[in-house]
């Protein structure tokens, strides 16, 4: 949702910082690198139940996977290798985070409270296995209640408010049970059309290889006519 409606004024946004780091000499995979080790700093201050320091460096995490795009357009380095880094980082780093809320339940609430961010960790890699399975067919999968964006943004609410942390997980999965049901059904539609109009195409070349010429049609009428005047005069 956020990311549908909010990505182009966030690229205007950091297009200009983009410029800068390209002084550096850093490169996008640089800060992709970067934001997986916050984020693992982050999961450990979880873990350890010092939320506000966890969502300090959970803000901070997100910081360089915004800039990491902006300095790749800035460089004229976009690859498919970036992206396939980028997407692949983002699922590790949604693992790591959720992990720190794992053991964070664990040590301070219910072994079996545990299970709840394991859950969320599932549900979101299906939603992300949905949108690049439809992608490989030409399909789109985009959209929904709870992406990435929102995910972050949810979590980093639980953490602020820390009585809040496990109504937020539920909230969480809820919702991102929903998404993951939403693209699901749109993808399923999309499939449904895209058969029905292959059946269409399919009918069409089967009439066109079928159906004869108007040539053949006339060589057959005049075989024939010329068959009728022999039979005629015999």
């Amino acid at each position: 949702m956020f990311d549908g409606r909010f990505r182009a004024p966030i690229e205007r946004l950091v297009r200009p910082v983009g410029m800068l780091l390209r002084r550096t000499g850093m490169s996008p995979d640089h800060m992709t690198i970067i934001g997986v080790l916050v984020s693992v700093g982050a999961a450990f201050a979880v873990g350890a139940g010092a939320l506000r320091v966890g969502l300090l460096l959970v803000i901070l995490a997100a910081v360089p996977d915004m800039l990491d795009g902006a300095l790749a357009k800035a460089q004229n380095s976009a690859s498919q290798r970036g992206a396939f880094f980028d997407s692949v980082i983002d699922r590790v780093t949604d693992s790591i985070l959720l992990g720190g809320v794992a053991w964070y339940f664990a040590s301070e609430k219910s072994a079996h409270l545990s299970i709840l961010p394991m859950a969320v960790m599932g549900v979101s890699s299906l939603i992300s296995y949905e949108r690049a399975k439809a992608e490989s067919l030409g399909l789109d999968a985009k959209g929904g209640l709870m992406e990435r964006a929102e995910r972050i943004i949810v979590l980093c609410f639980g953490l602020l408010f820390d009585n809040l942390l496990v109504p937020v997980m539920w909230v969480m999965l809820v919702l991102t049970t929903a998404t993951a049901v939403q693209r699901f059904v749109k993808v399923w539609r999309q499939a449904e059309v895209s058969a029905t109009v292959q059946a269409r195409r399919d009918r069409r070349q089967v009439r066109r290889v079928t159906r004869p010429s108007p040539r053949a049609n006339r060589r057959t009428l005049s075989v024939s006519s010329r068959q009728r005047r022999r039979t005629r005069h015999g």
